[in-house]
């Protein structure tokens, strides 16, 4: 078991692509400045401390249902991508995932399922990196998250996840 990250550097949950208007958590809108992207028209980056996971995904969040409805990522991964650009760990934003964990293998829970607060989460297929990543990260970005981007997992049960939940594979 591990938790959802807690670190210092990691107090809250990541939904990515989140439009105005999200209600029901006391979230921070995060702006397009240094280390940031200026995600398509109308995205934004919004931190909170816990959201609701429906069958489509993160509530709020732009993701879709099925294998890629929810992102997740091993906090000790931004440091290994950091690393290969020659800097300190890249931010979590930066990978546009959804959840950071800690203290787990996602890799070894491919096919699986695992439980994460109430929700119930089946990991199917990696988070390769896109185009994107040379923007976010500068030049050896894409090649420098490959095999350390996360997993893309369907939602088996929604539910309700808090920083500090639980991570257990079931």
């Amino acid at each position: 078991m591990c938790n959802i990250a807690t670190g210092a550097q990691y107090q809250t949950l990541n939904i990515w692509g989140v439009h105005d208007g999200f209600e029901g958590v006391d979230c921070r809108l995060r702006t397009t400045g240094d280390g940031d992207m200026d995600w398509p028209a109308g995205s934004a980056t919004i931190s909170v401390t816990d959201v609701t996971v429906t069958n489509e995904g993160l509530q709020g969040d732009h993701g879709r249902p099925g294998k890629r409805a929810v992102t997740l990522i091993q906090s000790e991964h931004l440091g290994a991508i950091g690393a290969m650009l020659g800097r300190d760990a890249v931010p979590p934003d930066a990978l546009r995932r959804n959840l950071v964990v800690s203290g787990i293998n996602l890799s070894a829970l491919k096919g699986r399922q695992v439980q994460v607060g109430s929700t119930v989460l089946s990991f199917d297929v990696i988070c390769a990196p896109c185009s994107r990543m040379e923007e976010a990260l500068g030049k050896g970005g894409y090649s420098a998250v490959r095999g350390h981007g996360g997993w893309c997992a369907s939602v088996v049960t929604p539910g309700l996840i808090r920083v500090g939940d639980k991570v257990a594979p079931i």
